[in-house]
């Protein structure tokens, strides 16, 4: 019993107990994405007493991070980690009878199904659409639970996804929408608070299934503004069609029949990003967008947004050109937070 005290506190709550404090230290979490959201997540799980979390991401501290990303701090900056490094060096020191597992890699089709094989459980600390239907087509395929969180601005959604009880995230979302289409963060703005918010709601759900109170899941969609106060719950239905993903077993994300690939440009420094899908991007409203965030000039045929030391080129097709990066998963965390989808 030496083994629970610290969880204390967690135990005496008859929703846990004992038993499901046990389940807890024998389940595996995997965290996918290490922001705003992921450093929350990762952090309630490990000091909740998950067994053993796995957190991915591909990216590096960056000092405007700090504002919303937990774990980090500017020594991190400093030493230049990956995100999950850093994350994980932190977690190990709260928790020491957990296994926190770092993985720094950008998650793709090629990847992704071994990355969540093992987990009783996976969270969305993701910040795209595309990664999202990627999860969701693993996690289908492996009939895992996962839970998809999203924040912008001052709200945000969650939703825990079960496989074969719960309509399917791609049921929910249907198809990815257009390039330029959706607001960022970094174009929109987040509010640290709502992601604390969003990242506790998913861990709850989490918690409920690996304690084994599958039975209490909210099973609908959660839609909270913090700012405003406002509180939805919105059923998601099936729709008239069968779902590609979870009821016909289609998974074109995984197949990579779906979403984008990133291509280097020999000797050119840069990377394009193209999109697998027919699509029409409103250059107009996306340098509306974006210019918050940069420099933004477009014709009828390109837009040019320049932020630092790169130079985002997006073509009416969704097509981008990341010029200043020669690494693939590099250009698609700039594509994720400026162009999204």
């Amino acid at each position: 019993m030496k083994e629970l005290e610290r969880y204390a506190r967690q135990t005496v709550l008859p929703e846990i107990g004992t038993e499901g404090q046990r389940r807890l230290l024998a389940s595996t979490a995997v965290v996918v994405g290490c922001g705003a959201l992921g450093t929350n997540i990762a952090s309630s799980l490990v000091r909740a007493g998950v067994g053993r979390v796995r957190i991915v991401d591909r990216d590096f501290v960056e000092l405007n991070n700090l504002q919303r990303q937990v774990l980090f701090d500017e020594e991190d900056i400093a030493q230049g980690l990956p995100k999950a490094i850093a994350a994980a060096e932190k977690l190990q020191r709260v928790n020491s009878q957990v296994q926190v597992e770092p993985v720094v890699t950008d998650v793709n089709p090629d990847n992704v199904e071994r990355l969540v094989a093992d987990a009783h459980v996976v969270l969305d600390g993701t910040d795209n659409f595309e990664t999202r239907m990627l999860l969701n087509d693993a996690c289908c395929k492996l009939d895992i639970p996962w839970i998809y969180g999203g924040v912008i601005a001052t709200y945000g959604m969650m939703m825990a996804i079960v496989p074969h009880e719960t309509p399917c995230f791609r049921c929910f979302l249907g198809e990815l929408p257009a390039p330029g289409t959706t607001p960022t963060c970094d174009t929109a703005g987040v509010l640290g608070p709502a992601a604390i918010v969003i990242a506790a709601l998913e861990v709850t759900e989490a918690i409920k299934l690996l304690a084994g109170q599958e039975k209490a899941l909210y099973r609908q969609l959660l839609y909270l503004d913090v700012w405003s106060g406002e509180l939805e719950r919105l059923t998601i239905g099936k729709a008239d069609t069968p779902c590609p993903a979870c009821d016909l077993g289609k998974f074109e994300y995984l197949e990579a029949k779906e979403g984008s690939w990133a291509t280097s440009l020999c000797g050119r420094d840069a990377v394009q990003i193209n999109v697998r899908h027919e699509t029409q991007v409103a250059l107009p409203l996306l340098a509306e967008r974006l210019r918050s965030a940069g420099q933004v000039a477009f014709n009828d045929y390109m837009l040019r947004f320049r932020v630092g030391e790169y130079e985002l080129n997006v073509f009416p097709d969704g097509r981008t050109i990341v010029k200043g990066c020669a690494d693939p998963a590099l250009a698609r965390t700039l594509y994720a937070k400026y162009v999204g989808m």
